[in-house]
């Protein structure tokens, strides 16, 4: 019988396969790892950003926020929105002012202005619009076993309401408040165009038209084309400020505080009044991509 012996020759050949076979194993583990490594460092610096450019916008807000303030205490006080520059942190930052009664107030307004909203912002057809507009009506006026009434907290508590789904309240929800202490209607000369489109019915043309005049500071600007039963003159003491933050990479910060420029009552106060000169409602922070244009938030109230 003849015996059998392996070639060496082979076995090195296997043993150089095998010592391949690791080290691309450990190369494809190590471009793994540096991966990880630069999307974390992506990441940190991203939020290192995002936390420089919201202390900016908080900062910006403040200083429109004691102008407003001031500019308050004159005998003819703005009533419509503005846009006011601010340079703070080596930024030049754009802070957009628009009292809280240029928004449709879900707790105050009538039923038709409700209708009109749902079905012109919303993309209702009118009886799904008056439907909408009268169970919230009836939700806001429902008695609580305390016997106040069922006001909405907060913009995202319609998602309660029968019909109302995430996509509808999207639509609306940049429109409307529940803070704006006034009468009801809109004060149109404080409205951003989308709701001056509800305001006139959706003809784009007379929408455009009032919001170029009043971002012009033409004093008289002729509203008579809007729905009377829908508008006023009102201003409260409450209004949205929004700074405009440019990033570095060209994007924009987007930082949101709704602010009542009274200071809080002693009973609600913790801190003394000369430190808190006005009340926080709410806030938000978003960031918006280059050359795009500053999108609503998901509204997601403080």
């Amino acid at each position: 019988m003849t015996a059998w012996h392996a070639d060496p020759r082979a076995h090195r050949g296997v043993a150089l396969i095998i010592v391949l076979w690791i080290v691309g194993a450990l190369s494809v583990l190590v471009l793994g790892l540096v991966h990880a490594q630069r999307s974390e460092l992506r990441l940190a610096s991203a939020a290192r950003e995002l936390t420089r450019e919201s202390a900016i916008g908080r900062a910006a807000i403040q200083l429109a926020a004691q102008l407003q303030r001031a500019q308050r205490a004159q005998p003819s006080p703005p009533v419509r929105l503005q846009r006011i520059a601010v340079s703070y942190g080596g930024r030049d930052v754009v802070v957009e002012v628009m009292p809280l009664t240029g928004l449709v107030d879900l707790n105050e307004a009538p039923l038709p202005l409700l209708a009109a909203l749902f079905a012109q912002a919303g993309s209702l057809d009118e009886p799904a619009a008056r439907a909408l507009a009268a169970a919230t009506l009836a939700r806001r006026e429902q008695r609580l076993p305390d016997g106040s009434d069922n006001r909405l907290q907060a913009v995202e508590e319609l998602l309660s309401l029968p019909g109302v789904d995430y996509p509808l309240l999207a639509r609306i929800a940049p429109l409307v408040t529940i803070d704006s202490a006034g009468s009801g209607r809109v004060n149109a000369l404080a409205a951003p165009y989308e709701v001056l489109l509800v305001l006139a019915r959706g003809r784009a043309d007379i929408a455009r038209r009032v919001a170029d005049d009043r971002d012009a500071g033409h004093a008289g600007v002729d509203t008579t084309r809007l729905e009377a039963e829908y508008i006023d003159a009102t201003v409260s003491s409450r209004y949205r400020f929004t700074a405009h933050v440019p990033a570095d990479d060209g994007s924009r910060v987007l930082v949101q505080r709704d602010i009542d420029l009274r200071p809080a009552a002693p009973a609600d106060r913790a801190v003394p009044l000369e430190q808190a000169p006005w009340q926080t409602l709410r806030s938000r922070q978003w960031r918006v991509g280059v050359d795009a244009q500053a999108p609503s938030p998901p509204h997601v109230g403080r």
